[in-house]
């Protein structure tokens, strides 16, 4: 009796162990994510289909502001997402408490109620992400149907299709794939869309090279859109441009939620950093390729996206495969986006009602060798919330102006405001000291561009709201 008593309490000791040995340090399971993992999630986000209007953008800007544009982004973009990484654990970023949100992070480096505002700002900029994607789909798809058209019947046909069945069918995926529990589990789904990302954008490149090869390139210039433009509207258009490059550039608002995903040995911060650049690294190189060559292919009458109904028109098989493309790309960069708005809502909803078997219950299901667990309050919220951005996208098709402004309004406090002055207050930065000046100089300089950006975006979507009927689409 006494030894299987024994038995019996060693197994426990084991179990005990072996559970630990599951956890991480807060309690959670062991994240296992690493540099590669994490430059997928990050390539996934900036290397979008808004990666296809940077010709566009180009054109606006001309060759000498457009490419340093670029790089600015690319630079400032990295300096403050390493800042940030320096404030995932506290106070110390190697062996300090973690901060598993971008709010939590801020709460806990500023204090006060500066958390809720970045939390409004960066789950309404995520959520309005949502949508612009499930727009930017149905676009493909219908790019993807009037390129067949012209392919058969001619360039002058009335080819016109609705957008509408594309974003319900698009909203159907994402309700099943929003099933993934957490960024931990989609580290396949990104892997995916980063593969997709570079296949369209090289098509990109590829076929705007081979126009100029063929010597079908047209006229560009140094400064500056079109000399047919006027100054006025010259202005609006490089603001614009400005914010396009920027809002592309921008994954601070998930950079968190990536490295939280990481694994602890060795150091989240070391790592996260490494992602950042290879990400970085490979976004400019990325942004650069297509924004010239396809601005010295089309020149200023470059069109908003090259690979939709308005660029490129053959080979229509290439095209056609390159919105394929893009079609699988937002559909894994949907989830990482969502993501982050799905954690907060569910780890609120367990704190709120902890007993509930609603909320907190996970149920295993298996499917051959495939395991994984079933949460009804999951179920439902995701659902509504993947069914809510649907119906917003079809009601809004002119969404991508409101987009832009979004975009405009997060950057500068997700990106610059609060890595900055969380570094500040985390190194004990002394005021009017030359470091302390050149980070508030940053600051106000990326403030001022995101407000010009922002009066730009208004007046696109106010020329939208006069343009589309809701529900009413057709391209």
């Amino acid at each position: 009796m006494e030894m299987e008593m024994e038995k019996e309490k060693k197994d426990v000791e084991l179990r005990v162990i072996e559970n630990d040995n599951q956890l991480d340090d807060d309690g959670k399971p062991k994240r296992t994510g690493t540099a590669w993992t994490a430059s997928a999630h990050i390539i996934t986000t900036v290397v979008g289909a808004g990666v296809l209007s940077l010709a566009w953008a180009m054109a606006q800007l001309g060759w000498i502001i457009g490419v340093s544009a670029i790089l600015i982004f690319a630079s400032v973009t990295l300096y403050t997402s390493n800042l940030l990484a320096d404030c995932y654990r506290s106070p110390d970023p190697v062996t300090g408490k973690r901060n598993c949100t971008y709010m939590e992070t801020v709460k806990t480096n500023l204090g006060g109620k500066m958390h809720v505002l970045c939390g409004l700002v960066q789950y309404s900029n995520l959520s309005g992400a949502a949508i612009g994607y499930t727009i930017t789909t149905s676009i493909s798809v219908v790019s993807i149907r009037k390129i067949n058209c012209f392919h058969r019947k001619g360039i002058a046909a009335p080819c016109r299709f609705s957008n509408n069945p594309y974003m319900i069918g698009f909203g159907v995926v994402e309700i099943f794939l929003s099933q993934i529990p957490s960024f931990h589990k989609l580290s396949w789904l990104s892997i995916l869309a980063t593969v997709m990302s570079f296949g369209y954008a090289f098509i990109g490149v590829g076929l705007s090279v081979a126009t100029i090869i063929q010597g079908e390139r047209r006229s560009t210039f140094l400064f500056g859109g079109s000399k047919e433009q006027s100054s006025v509207d010259k202005l609006w258009n490089m603001l614009m441009a400005v914010g396009n490059i920027a809002v592309a550039s921008t994954y601070t608002q998930i950079a968190i939620d990536i490295q939280d995903s990481l694994k602890s040995s060795p150091p989240e911060n070391k790592v996260m950093k490494m992602a950042n650049r290879i990400g970085m690294f490979t976004m400019a190189i990325i942004f650069l390729l297509s924004a010239c060559s396809g601005y010295a292919a089309f020149g200023s009458d470059t069109p908003g996206s090259i690979l939709m109904s308005s660029g490129f028109k053959e080979p229509f098989w290439l095209v056609d495969l390159a919105n394929g493309f893009i079609v699988v790309h937002l559909i894994g960069a949907y989830q990482v986006i969502s993501q982050p708005i799905f954690g907060v809502v569910e780890t609120l909803a367990s704190q709120r009602w902890p007993e509930s078997r609603f909320v907190t219950r996970e149920y295993p299901i298996s499917i051959g060798k495939m395991t994984f667990s079933f949460n009804f309050f999951r179920l439902v919220w995701r659902t509504i919330f993947v069914m809510v951005v649907t119906v917003l996208a079809m009601a809004m098709p002119f969404f991508n102006e409101m987009l832009a402004l979004l975009g405009a309004m997060a950057f500068w406090p997700l990106v610059i405001y609060f890595p900055v002055e969380m570094f500040i207050a985390k190194q004990k930065i002394k005021k009017r000291t030359i470091r302390w000046f050149g980070l508030q100089t940053l600051n106000i300089v990326f403030m001022l561009v995101s407000m010009a950006v922002a009066c730009a975006a208004i007046r696109g979507l106010n020329q939208g709201l006069h343009k589309y009927k809701p529900f009413m689409y057709k391209m």
